[in-house]
């Protein structure tokens, strides 16, 4: 790397740094898990984006429209459809109850055990999807850098862990901002050097990516192999979007960190323009690497792009570090680490953080009480010392993700799982009365077993649609099993939490 490129680097990450050491003075365990509720809309819409959209989006979505099509683009309809839900349903419901995470809501409305069991999918979803994240974006790092990737995996996941261990939430959601702001100022450099480069128009580069291929913007063809149809990202997106802004304990947070309900619905209207913003402009960067790469194939291998993609289809992951590498200036590839770097360690602080939560409240305090320290700085240490002990874990996870499969799948494979049926928990405890404890443990179980079961019997299928499969049977399941159990009496469906509790 350039001497200009590690300046850029250095000031970034010592910024972050920084803030760390600024934020961690004055800490207690309500500030460190929810800013003691003072964040503002900016912070919680921005640190939202920059930690739910983040490492994974920035290099599968350019791959995905480089090697495949643009049918993924789609998402945003997805993500459209499910904001107003997280904004009328999910956020009124953890305001008014105040929790402190979104699983204790389900022993309000069923027992204990199902929000253990709640607990305990959220924690294996997000260790598994910040090992993806953070592989998927190291990658990236390492072919750009020339730094081994295990290295760079290591030096950014303790880079992480030592800030959010310093400087709690109020930290991790303002490097958040900052992190956002750096790749979104990325993605454009980039598309401007990209035209730059190719020496075409726009209108050329569209000419050049459309030409001699069909259903590139959408395939509404019913198959569970088509890779990126229409259908399924549709369908399995919103469903993934809407259990991760909704019902997974990163989003909650932010939402409880908020200084009111309002403001955290301007927060995740706020999540929406930043992906209305960062999503395209990924998408833009693939067919501009496609079509530079039509008339410049020899830097991806023998033969035409075509030809190369057909022989080797992990060629498209490849594409964006190998233009960085060769065609970025001093300083612009120094800001592309940096953007990357800003997505790995925005997938890691939240995500140790929020399993951090979820472990403490929820299995800790909730179960073993006697295990809290008596003091709160004995209580600030402990909570230190897991985030210590979740990011190690998190980290080494990481460094063996990769045979999995490319790096779109790795991260549905890894939650689709448990988030399917997380998010068919919550939809039964808010709007069905006849719904059991009984029944959704059953479900729940039957139902991640199950789409398991399939995912790895089932290799060919396209892994968003295990998103509909795990929620789809966890919500018919759940129900019909119910009537193994009388049902009782509750004030917390999301009807009665509305009347009964006016902000």
């Amino acid at each position: 790397m350039h001497a200009l490129d590690i300046a850029v680097i250095s000031v970034y990450l010592l910024t972050i740094l920084g803030l760390g050491i600024a934020f961690g003075q004055h800490q207690s365990r309500r500030e460190f898990f929810v800013a003691s509720g003072s964040m503002g809309w900016l912070a919680v819409g921005l640190s939202v984006m920059a930690t739910l959209f983040s490492s994974n989006s920035f290099v599968f979505y350019p791959s995905a429209a480089f090697g495949n099509s643009l049918r993924i683009g789609l998402s945003l309809v997805a993500f459209t459809l499910m904001t107003p839900i997280v904004v009328w349903v999910f956020i009124p419901v953890y305001s008014r109850l105040k929790v402190e995470t979104a699983y204790e809501y389900l022993e309000m409305r069923f027992h204990v055990s199902v929000r253990t069991l709640a607990a305990g999918l959220f924690v294996l979803l997000r260790i598994g999807w910040m090992a993806s994240a953070t592989y998927a974006a190291s990658l990236v790092v390492a072919s750009v850098s020339g730094i081994p990737q295990t290295a760079v995996i290591v030096g950014l996941g303790a880079f992480s862990i030592g800030y959010t261990m310093i400087g709690g939430l109020r930290a991790v959601m303002w490097t958040d901002v900052i992190q956002f702001f750096v790749f979104t100022t990325t993605i454009f450099a980039a598309l401007i050097l990209i035209l730059i480069q190719s020496n075409l128009g726009v209108s050329e580069i569209v000419k050049t990516y459309f030409d001699g291929r069909e259903g590139l913007v959408v395939d509404f063809e019913m198959s569970m192999t088509l890779q990126y149809g229409s259908w399924a990202i549709l369908i399995g997106v919103f469903l993934e979007a809407l259990s991760a802004f909704g019902v997974d304990q990163v989003a909650v947070q932010r939402y409880l960190s908020a200084k009111s309900e309002k403001t955290s619905q301007i927060g995740a209207l706020l999540n929406l323009i930043g992906m209305w913003i960062v999503l395209p402009g990924l998408l833009m960067i693939g067919v501009g690497l496609f079509s530079y790469f039509t008339h410049s194939p020899a830097e991806l291998g023998d033969g035409t792009l075509t030809e190369i993609l057909a022989e080797n289809p992990k060629v498209a992951d490849k594409a964006m570090p190998e233009f960085v590498r060769i065609h970025f200036p001093p300083g612009l590839a120094g800001l592309f680490l940096a953007a990357l770097m800003a997505a790995i360690m925005s997938s890691i602080d939240s995500g140790i953080h929020s399993v951090t939560t979820a472990l403490v409240v929820d299995f800790r305090d909730r179960l073993c009480p006697g295990l809290r320290p008596k003091t709160d700085r004995g209580e600030l240490w402990s909570i230190r010392l897991l985030v210590l002990g979740i990011g190690i874990l998190s980290v080494a996870l990481a460094c063996f993700v990769g045979p999995l499969g490319n790096v779109f799948d790795i991260g549905k494979k890894l939650t689709a799982a448990f988030g399917g049926p997380l998010l068919a928990l919550f939809v039964l405890a808010l709007f069905s009365r006849r719904t059991t404890s009984l029944g959704v443990l059953l479900g729940v179980l039957i139902s991640a077993s199950g789409t398991l079961g399939l995912m790895y019997s089932q290799t060919d299928w396209f892994s968003v649609w295990y998103w509909p499969i795990g929620f789809g049977s966890t919500l018919s399941l759940g129900y019909v099993l119910s009537y193994m159990q009388p049902a009782r009496d509750t004030e917390f469906t999301f009807r009665q939490i509305m009347q009964s509790k006016k902000v």
